[in-house]
């Protein structure tokens, strides 16, 4: 009776419900079943739900913790259920010293100093913009659709000529470019570890996903989640068009 509900374990997947512990933030943890190949994210609490069976391998991959691997044993199987703490990652930076030395000695140091320190427009009393800066296409794009006069003319003559058109493109890609590399730098490690590929084809296999027409609705402020579960279908995609 023990061999059989022991067989009858192995073969069996359950799903799990898991909750992630740590000093920090516990959303958006990707937790990956490498030998299953899926993966989920935890919520704002940390809680979340896999599927797994006897012996797969957990991986709980996150930017601010250590790298955590568990392997799953009998324990979690039967009570389908799992805690993980994730330890800070502590990122230690050698000692640098810029500039000159101060000792403290106030007359010392003022000798010992150069050039003059650096103002900004609050010192001055006057307003400053804080925001994001603009990017050099979108100044463009702004200088191409506004003007001044009773009939502003830059806008009617940039709209005839073709050029706010052009300008409205070259904006629309650049974002198109920043979300693109904010994937690959965030998310490369998780996705390529559940959908290997051979690492000069990574970068064209991108290329693939941002020609997507719903690559920025699928992408831009969603989850990883969804993002991961569109690069999914977009790797599915990719690789049957090799295969052609």
């Amino acid at each position: 009776m023990v061999v059989f509900q022991v067989e009858s374990m192995v073969s069996q997947t359950v799903d799990v419900l898991g909750k992630i512990e740590s000093a920090g933030d516990v959303e958006n943890i990707h937790v990956i079943n490498k030998t299953a190949k899926v993966f989920t994210i935890s919520n704002g609490s940390g809680n979340f739900k896999i599927s797994v069976k006897l012996n797969d391998t957990l991986v709980f991959s996150s930017v601010q913790y250590k790298t955590k691997v568990l392997v799953v044993n009998e324990d979690i199987v039967f009570k389908k259920t799992v805690k993980v703490v994730l330890e800070e990652q502590i990122n230690h930076l050698d000692e640098v010293i810029v500039g000159r030395v101060l000792t403290g000695n106030l007359l010392s140091d003022i000798d010992n100093t150069e050039g003059d320190p650096p103002i900004n427009f609050y010192d001055v009393g006057i307003p400053g913009y804080t925001g994001k800066i603009a990017t050099q296409s979108e100044r463009r794009l702004n200088e191409a659709t506004t003007g001044g006069g009773i009939i502003p003319l830059n806008p009617i003559l940039n709209a005839i000529s073709g050029r706010t058109k052009m300008l409205k493109q070259q904006v629309a890609l650049e974002a198109k470019d920043e979300l693109l590399f904010s994937i690959k730098a965030r998310l490369s490690k998780v996705f390529f570890d559940l959908n290997p590929l051979e690492e000069p084809l990574i970068m064209d296999f991108f290329y693939f996903c941002q020609e997507d027409e719903n690559f920025m609705t699928s992408c831009k402020n969603q989850s990883d989640f969804k993002i991961l579960q569109f690069l999914e279908v977009k790797h599915k995609q990719y690789i049957t068009n090799l295969k052609q």
